[in-house]
């Protein structure tokens, strides 16, 4: 008996200690990491805390996807994200092994050509990138972020001014090989069938050079080494003096750009950005020819118009992309006073060649005083979402020789006849997403075949806009508005 208290009494000093131990580092837990409401049952983050009054939520890595280059995306980030109407509301700061990282609000593309930490919180996801560009979900680094502590901003040298990738200096627009200049709050960043399998980067770490006359535009545009080239001022053409373009070329206008009498040919090339430009009166041939197997083109903010005047044959057409080209997205542009707008595919018989090519997005684009064709296609696979279509006189989108076309929240205003597959006898195409867009005012839809489900390959709910809204946001960002 004697010799079991002996035994039980350090037993029970050490089950106090320990006691003690753990009943200590609860409280010490408890005081240093306030969790936060889990509101979303969804959302893919685990919560911890650096302080009592900052929550840092630690990014799932487990289900992140790339976009592109090297830029990753998170899904179900919390917190109010940037959007096109809003884009720097966001208050998230990412840090990486607990190093901040930035700057925050970058232009996508940016983040897939340039990385070194950019990132943006755009909707309900995070396009991030490695401070070294590696892949985030395989580095073996812990990637966590806060919202709502705005007591410094993410730049590299830990001012509060403009954000720069690293350099210590503001990045420049031509950084990325596309105008990330900013007016009304608006910025551009790729999306859509441009950046799928492969991407879109124009003339990316190429030379800079700024032209004001025909020649010069023909001269820079030769050559397949990368090159960015502003344009400056006017540059009229005869309509017989096309410009033929060479792969890796970004053509960017400066404010108040405008190229006139004159087609820019795109063909048998790639890797091609033409951003902020007016195009006017442009015969015979389309201001934009992308053609002959040309791929991963991107025309973004642009103006597009001629006039009705002078019959439907006389004028080119905006913008056509025919024969075997592929992977394009056209966004942010108007197009207006001209009959035959955006043709996609050429000819039906004889041209069976593009079945199976002709992947285009056309988003938060502005039609109107247009007869046709916006766009029209053939056999392709066409995403047209957030467009605005305005008073137009025959039909706005047209779906022929079985393609397919995907419609999320678009605009039909006043416009006869906004989505037909009955054209001139031709074999009829499909749509989707009819029922996500708003017909206000408009004659009744001309489709004669079954309602598909179709849907592009790439992820968009982050930038879709509801279709109550395209109207205001697309008239007020749209066009050849960017500063440079």
């Amino acid at each position: 008996m004697r010799q079991q208290q002996k035994i039980s009494k350090p037993v029970a000093v050490v089950s106090m200690v320990l006691t003690a131990i753990i009943l200590f580092g609860s409280c010490k837990k408890d005081a240093q990491n306030t969790p936060l409401p889990n509101n979303d049952a969804a959302m893919s983050v685990n919560t911890a805390s650096y302080a009592a009054t900052v929550t840092s939520y630690s990014v799932n890595l487990s289900n992140i996807k790339s976009d592109g280059g090297f830029a990753y995306k998170a899904y179900n980030i919390t917190g109010t994200g940037d959007s096109n109407t809003q884009s720097s509301v966001s208050t998230l700061r990412l840090y990486e092994d607990g190093k901040e990282l930035g700057p925050a609000h970058s232009v996508h593309q940016t983040i897939r050509d340039v990385g070194k930490g950019a990132f943006s919180h755009w909707g309900t996801s995070l396009i991030f990138s490695a401070s070294d560009n590696t892949n985030p979900a395989t580095n073996g680094r812990k990637y966590t972020y806060t919202i709502g502590d705005t007591s410094s901003t993410a730049t590299s040298g830990g001012s509060t001014g403009t954000p720069s990738t690293g350099g210590g200096s503001t990045t420049p627009a031509t950084s990325t090989g596309s105008a990330s200049a900013t007016k009304t709050g608006v910025s551009s960043a790729l999306m859509g069938y441009a950046m799928v399998n492969g991407t879109t980067t124009g003339g990316l770490g190429g030379s800079v050079v700024t032209v004001s006359t025909l020649a010069e535009l023909q001269s820079a545009v030769s050559g397949t080494a990368p090159k960015i080239i502003y344009v400056n001022g006017t540059i009229k053409g005869s309509g017989d003096d096309p410009v033929r373009v060479s792969s890796n070329k970004s053509i960017i206008g400066k404010p108040g750009a405008t190229i006139e009498g004159i087609s820019l040919y795109i063909f048998t090339v790639s890797n091609i950005i033409i951003q902020n430009i007016t195009f006017k009166n442009y015969v015979t041939d389309a201001a934009v020819m992308i053609k002959y197997e040309a791929h991963h083109i991107w025309v973004d903010h642009c103006d597009f118009s001629t006039d009705r005047n002078h019959g439907w044959s006389y004028w080119g057409k905006d913008i056509s992309i025919t024969r075997v080209s592929d992977y394009v997205t056209v966004s942010w542009s108007k197009f207006h006073d001209t009959n035959l707008s955006v043709l996609i595919s050429g000819g039906i018989a004889g041209h069976e060649a593009d079945i199976g090519h002709l992947h285009v997005t056309m988003h938060h684009n502005f039609w109107y005083n247009v007869s046709e064709r916006e766009p029209d296609m053939n056999y392709g696979s066409v995403h047209v979402f957030n467009n605005y279509h305005l008073n137009n006189t025959g039909y706005s989108l047209g779906a022929r020789a079985g393609g397919n076309v995907r419609t999320d929240n678009n605009y039909f205003q006043g416009c006869a006849k906004p989505l037909s597959t009955n054209l001139a006898g031709n074999p009829p195409g499909y749509f989707s997403g009819v029922s996500t867009n708003i017909f206000q005012n408009c004659g009744s839809n001309d489709i004669t075949t079954a309602i598909t489900n179709w849907m592009p390959s790439y992820s968009f709910s982050s930038v879709l806009d509801p279709a109550a809204s395209v109207p205001s946001i697309v008239q007020k960002s749209s066009g050849a508005i960017l500063t440079n």
